[in-house]
């Protein structure tokens, strides 16, 4: 592991990370092992945003608004928002939310998938791909390797993920009840 000059640790295990699965004599695919698939996960242009929590609020309000516009659109044709442009124009930016919501629980779902394989203490994987299940115990020294990404590179993407959510949850709660309580 070597860090950069921001502080953020940076994996460079590919050859380290080869020679120890040699010669623990791992039977895992390599495209199976939990490091290279957070490398793969790192590398990937979607998974790579919440890397920074900038630039995924960026890239959420980009999505964001794009949905508001598609929303507009498709609300355009309802006959009972012709009557009120304001309840048409709120609908529409709240009913937007689903899209990032939607977007935010993939990430979440990928990034927790890679958090719990480096956390784990065994490594389950396929040898063909049809229902052939295998267990693998990793030794120490990768677990606590492994461990360790998973606390330093992971667990901070899971927190701005869920404090991300947070915010459209609130927000999108705060749509429905403004809806379901006032009359304009």
């Amino acid at each position: 592991m070597i860090l950069n000059h921001s502080g953020v640790t940076e994996i460079i295990l590919h050859s380290h990370n080869e020679y120890f699965m040699k010669e623990s004599k791992c039977p895992v695919p390599r495209e199976q092992q939990p490091t290279n698939e957070f490398i793969e996960l790192s590398k990937s242009i979607i998974f790579s945003w919440p890397k920074t929590k900038k630039s995924l609020i960026i890239v959420l309000i980009k999505i964001w608004l794009g949905a508001f516009v598609l929303f507009l659109v498709i609300s355009s044709g309802s006959t009972y928002f012709k009557t009120s442009t304001l309840k048409y124009i709120l609908l529409s930016l709240f009913s937007s939310l689903s899209i990032p919501t939607l977007l935010l629980i993939r990430l979440y779902l990928g990034w927790n998938h890679v958090f719990k394989r480096l956390n784990s203490e065994k490594v389950e994987y396929e040898e063909s791909g049809w229902y052939d299940g295998q267990v693998w115990i990793k030794p120490l020294v990768l677990k606590e390797k492994e461990s360790l990404i998973a606390s330093i590179e992971v667990k901070p993407i899971l927190k701005n993920l869920i404090q991300i959510f947070s915010i459209i949850l609130a927000l999108a709660l705060s749509g429905i009840l403004l809806f379901q309580y006032n009359n304009f």
